[in-house]
C-alpha cells in the first residue's frame, strides 16, 4: 500500500535581497582604420632563390619544361606545381602559361610572350 506524506511547516519561496546593477555605459571604441587591399597591388617578382623563381626561370626555355621537371625542381606534388602555374604566374602575376604536349606524349608548359 502506497501512502503519501505532507510537508509539515512548508513556506513560499521568498524573495532573496540582491542589490540592483548600476547602469554603466561601455568605453567608447575607437574609429576603425581602413583595411588596404592587396587588389590595387601590382604584382612584383618573385625574390631570388625561391621556388617560383627556379620555375620562371625553367618556364623561359623556348622548349619549355615539363610537369615531371618542376615537380622534381620544387619537390611539391603535380597538383600543387599546376595550382602555381594557373593561380600565381597566370592569374597574379599576369604572365600567359602555355601548356602543349611534348613530342614524347608529356605535359609540357613555358611561358608566351605577349
Amino acid at each position: 500500500m502506497t501512502t503519501s506524506k505532507k510537508i509539515k511547516n512548508a513556506t513560499a519561496p521568498t524573495n532573496a535581497r540582491v542589490a540592483k546593477r548600476s547602469a554603466k555605459a561601455a568605453p567608447l571604441k575607437a574609429e576603425p582604420t581602413p583595411r588596404t587591399t592587396n587588389a590595387n597591388k601590382p604584382a612584383t617578382a618573385p625574390r631570388g632563390g625561391s621556388k617560383t623563381d627556379k620555375i620562371l626561370s625553367l618556364l623561359k626555355r623556348p622548349s619549355g619544361v615539363t610537369l615531371t621537371e618542376l615537380v622534381k625542381a620544387t619537390g611539391w606534388q603535380p597538383h600543387s606545381v599546376r595550382g602555381l602555374l594557373s593561380g600565381t604566374i597566370g592569374k597574379k602575376m599576369g604572365m600567359p602559361v602555355e601548356s602543349f604536349k611534348s613530342a614524347e606524349g608529356n605535359r609540357s608548359y613555358r611561358l608566351t610572350a605577349t
